[in-house]
């Protein structure tokens, strides 16, 4: 059961639904086989399962950001339950797409940005983070690095009174990055190391992490 505070629906935790945002307007240039989005993984396209495991993990609603080949993107996908949009200026950046996502979000909700080169993002871990988030806070995924301490990562969680402050913050190929940058306080860790790897597909080296 839902209640309306301050115009907004919150949830019985206190918070408000949360919208998933997919990134997934790139190239592939680095890795030469084109849009990630349309790279097999397990027997569908990338896109497809990463949109799904947002869906599944708990988010309200997903948004799909396409960009580079979109048409055929669109065409090759069944991505027929979720938002999908498109950043005409994909090439100057992530800043776009990511104020893309936001825009095309429902208003009301919070927004969890997440990255289509992920593929070890599990449903679990989007669970986990949903379940952690605060009103008026960021969640982010951390994972340790070589000497234990937490390293932020993707997906992270923008609350719903941030997310017009942190679209008009982004710039050039950043995202949210610069948003939270400036504002550390607000931001907390969640470690996932113990449900994904959290690692993105950029290099042929790490063509593995579409085998599993």
């Amino acid at each position: 059961m839902e209640a309306r505070a301050y115009g907004v629906f919150m949830t019985q935790s206190g918070t408000a639904p949360i919208t998933g945002v997919l990134l997934a307007a790139g190239a592939g240039t680095r890795l030469g086989r084109g849009p990630k989005a349309l790279l097999p993984f397990r027997g569908r396209t990338l896109v497809e399962v990463v949109a799904d495991t947002l869906f599944d993990g708990g988010c309200r609603e997903v948004v799909v950001v396409l960009g580079a080949e979109a048409e055929r993107i669109r065409n090759s996908t069944d991505l027929e339950r979720y938002t999908v949009v498109e950043n005409a200026a994909w090439a100057k950046g992530m800043a776009g797409s990511f104020r893309t996502g936001i825009e095309a979000a429902s208003q009301g909700n919070s927004i969890m940005v997440a990255l289509v080169d992920q593929p070890g993002l599990t449903p679990t871990a989007v669970s986990r983070l949903l379940g952690s988030h605060r009103p008026g806070r960021i969640t982010a995924a951390a994972y340790p690095d070589e000497s234990g301490q937490l390293k932020r990562r993707h997906p992270v969680i923008i609350d719903v009174g941030l997310r017009a402050e942190a679209a008009a913050a982004a710039s050039g190929d950043t995202g949210a990055r610069s948003f939270l940058k400036a504002h550390p306080g607000l931001v907390d860790l969640v470690d996932c190391s113990d449900l994904c790897s959290g690692e993105d597909l950029d290099t042929k080296d790490q063509l593995h992490l579409l085998e599993g």
